[in-house]
């Protein structure tokens, strides 16, 4: 387990770095074409790359420090790390997004003229080419690792895609038509791309710092494992989750017949555990056993809450099988439960 973990962190950080590498040479590229023929959409373009230098840099540092193991002052491990960085780089690309679309303004007001070069063109097709690459391989990695921080990197690296083909629309039209208007256009365009994209970073990188729940279908297959766990286990309720980076945190009371002893209960909750890590990757599993309360014969066929599991299995409009909280609601309650 251990040696899984740490080469799926050895991965996520050498895919990380491979973006800061390809996002400086990209960023010095652009900047020095288009300081030689003054187009703002390419200036525009490599400040968004000097940007994705930053952001992989920063996402570099976190999954390294989200890698690091539980402490006394962090018992939950440090995985909201990498919701710290997606946040923090989406405010400061939200910046740059207003930024570029100010500097564009500024250029059209002062009619500033513009040399387009082939070099202008080509550095925005090798661009288009790298950021199509970084991108899958972010995305890839992000998925397989469940790593916000490299699925926020992947996202903006993906807004390039649009922002490095507006460029070099813009290029060709302005080319051809000698109207200054497009490079212009295509800057504010790229600007907004920008901002856009980096709205749905922070809204992750805030979700992930506000504890959200993880996604259902990931809930449904866990409480999925917990229906199908036989007598002497009677239901469940009180289910939460939430993700801390990639981590996924899961607690639930279990509800278990009177008739076993604490240890058999407890192995029965082990059980469930396992089943559970056994299907989704990182998670921690909390379960509190609570001793049915409701009067029965201590059996299967006598069990009044599998009854009830029953009779809402086989009405899908109550809702899934999850009981309420038995020991204060019930007002037959064993008088020894």
């Amino acid at each position: 387990m251990y040696n899984a973990k740490r080469l799926a962190m050895n991965i996520k950080q050498k895919a990380s770095a491979f973006a800061v590498a390809s996002a400086f040479v990209l960023s010095v590229t652009k900047f020095s074409v288009g300081t030689m023929s003054g187009s703002m959409t390419v200036l525009s373009s490599g400040l968004d790359s000097l940007l994705d230098v930053f952001m992989s840099a920063m996402n570099f540092f976190a999954i390294k420090k989200a890698a690091e193991p539980a402490d006394e002052s962090h018992p939950y491990g440090h995985g909201k790390a990498e919701s710290i960085a997606a946040s923090i780089q989406a405010l400061v690309i939200i910046f740059t997004g207003a930024f570029i679309i100010y500097k564009a303004a500024q250029k059209f007001i002062h009619k500033e003229a513009i040399f387009y070069s082939g070099l202008d063109l080509g550095v925005m097709c090798l661009s288009l080419v790298f950021s199509l690459l970084i991108s899958s391989v972010l995305k890839r990695i992000g998925r397989r690792t469940e790593s916000n921080a490299l699925m926020a990197d992947a996202l903006h690296y993906t807004s390039d895609l649009y922002s490095n083909s507006a460029a070099i629309l813009a290029i060709i039209l302005t080319y051809w038509t000698k109207m200054f208007f497009f490079d212009i256009m295509f800057a504010v365009i790229t600007g907004l791309i920008i901002i856009v994209s980096a709205m749905r970073i922070l809204k992750g990188g805030v979700s992930g710092l506000m504890d959200s729940r993880i996604p259902r279908p990931l809930e449904n297959e866990i409480e999925s494992i917990i229906d199908a766990t036989a007598f002497p286990c009677a239901g469940y309720h009180k289910f939460r989750t939430r993700s801390s980076g990639n981590k996924k945190y899961i607690d639930f009371h279990l509800l278990i017949c009177r008739r076993l002893h604490i240890d058999e209960a407890h192995g029965l909750a082990n059980a469930i555990e396992s089943r559970i890590a056994e299907r989704l990757t990182a998670v921690d599993t909390t379960i509190h056993l609570e001793p049915c309360t409701y009067v029965c014969d201590l059996n299967e066929e006598s069990c009044v809450v599998i009854k009830m599991r029953k009779r809402k299995a086989s009405a899908p409009w109550l809702g899934r099988t999850q009981m309420p909280s038995l020991v204060d609601d019930n007002p037959e309650a064993h008088p020894n439960g």
